[in-house]
């Protein structure tokens, strides 16, 4: 998958980010649909960086993976402020 940041960031997640980051960004892209709060998405970001991918254990973020996470949270901010 191809994350656009801005005019001159790309993230190209099957080169930028490990088989864990994207497990966990696959997750984040369904919550983003379903929480109610920036505080819970952010727990769940949490919750499944320290569980990992299958039990596997911690996921360390790598900067492309805290990037693409600002983005999903900047249109989740956009999301509620259009919902409320």
């Amino acid at each position: 998958m191809i994350i656009q940041i801005d005019s001159s960031i790309v993230i190209d997640t099957d080169k930028d980010f490990s088989s864990g980051e994207r497990h966990v960004l696959q997750k984040l892209l369904g919550w983003k649909t379903m929480v109610k709060s920036m505080a819970e998405f952010q727990q769940k970001k949490e919750s499944a960086l320290a569980v990992g991918w299958n039990d596997s254990g911690p996921i360390r973020e790598s900067q492309a993976f805290t990037l693409a996470v600002q983005q999903l949270e900047k249109e989740l901010l956009l999301q509620f402020k259009k919902s409320s």
